[in-house]
């Protein structure tokens, strides 16, 4: 399995307006489901995106998206981004956006709580429990999982890195990548400086893309490389970090976030997802009546009970009021032979 998430960077800040649409609907999921835990899900410490301008990504998109969609934002120079965060050492030429409505969505409590929340409505969660056959049997879905055989009037396969093995049952293939990504948490000095009051989620937008949190957690600062593309096979992958991908990321920090870096607390992998496209996967498997399918694309954590929502809809309405057409899964690239990869967001 892949890494325990500890946090996920949570904003509204996306390139495209139906995914800008998609998070604030995210944002009303997690409140309904922190109202039912009776515990906070989501630190508000407001989001920065950052670029220079030789960046590959870019901030255009992001402004277009957030406009049409009606999200307030705010545009910052270097000058500005230095004066309220002087913990950064950027160029002039660097601009931002900033987005006050970001912050962290606390993953492992969010995770603990979805789970909690299952079993009191009646789910039973098997842990360790390897999916040896799929098939529909007579109007319903038939699973064998653990030595033991259930049946079902419909199924949902969330299986993240793990997705076509299932899919493979039922004789299906997804253009889908497994990457290995990685986080490392530095013990910084100047752990005040990155306090949640005064730091905000941030991501620096180029190639490659650098992403990090405020404290929270643990007693270090995060930061991410986005998008590492070291390839695995999630049954065969490797656990322990990578050197060069740690030196990395302490060199982009060293440069741009001097008082973050310190020795390193502790490094951890963990898997993407990646559709070609890097779209999220959420429809019913083409080719079946009963089974239905996500595949987050490494950016889906932020919209978990959201997409939980909708799969629940889809295999017990049989429609969804969210607008998902741009994630069918019969969309042209996922049926092309060698689909070109674009993997920005």
């Amino acid at each position: 399995m892949g890494l325990r998430i500890t946090a996920g960077l949570f904003a509204l800040s996306y390139h495209r307006s139906d995914y800008v649409q998609l998070a604030k609907r995210a944002f009303e999921a997690w409140d309904a489901l922190a109202e039912d835990a009776g515990e906070a899900l989501v630190l508000k410490t407001g989001g920065l995106d950052l670029c220079g301008p030789e960046s590959a990504i870019g901030l255009d998109d992001y402004r277009r998206a957030m406009t049409e969609t009606g999200v307030e934002f705010e545009e910052v120079d270097a000058v500005e981004i230095r004066r309220r965060w002087p913990q950064w050492r950027i160029a002039d030429e660097v601009e931002g956006i900033y987005q006050e409505r970001a912050g962290i969505a606390m993953a492992t409590r969010a995770n603990a709580a979805h789970r909690r929340l299952a079993q009191t409505n009646g789910a039973t969660l098997l842990e360790k429990a390897a999916v040896t056959e799929i098939r529909e049997v007579g109007g319903e879905v038939e699973v064998v999982a653990g030595d033991r055989a259930f049946r079902a009037e419909k199924l949902i396969i969330a299986a993240g890195a793990w997705t076509n093995q299932a899919l493979s049952h039922l004789g299906l293939e997804f253009p889908l990548d497994v990457s290995l990504e990685q986080v490392v948490y530095f013990d910084s000095t100047k752990l005040d400086a990155f306090a949640p009051d005064r730091f905000p989620v941030w991501i620096w937008m180029d190639v490659p893309c650098f992403y990090g949190f405020p404290v929270f957690g643990k007693p270090a600062v995060k930061v991410s490389w986005d998008r590492c593309e070291v390839f695995t096979d999630p049954d065969h992958r490797p656990f322990e970090p990578d050197p060069a991908t740690t030196r990395a990321i302490a060199d982009f920090t060293g440069r741009h976030l001097p008082d973050a870096l310190g020795p390193v607390r502790l490094a951890k992998t963990c898997l993407y997802t990646l559709t070609p496209d890097r779209d999220f996967i959420i429809d019913r498997v083409p080719g079946t009546e009963s089974v239905f399918v996500a595949v987050g694309a490494g950016h889906a954590f932020k919209f978990a009970s959201l997409i939980g929502k909708a799969l629940s809809d889809l295999a017990i309405e049989g429609h969804s009021d969210l607008d998902l057409s741009p994630f069918r899964a019969d969309r042209a690239i996922l049926t092309e032979p060698n689909p070109v990869r674009s993997y920005m967001v």
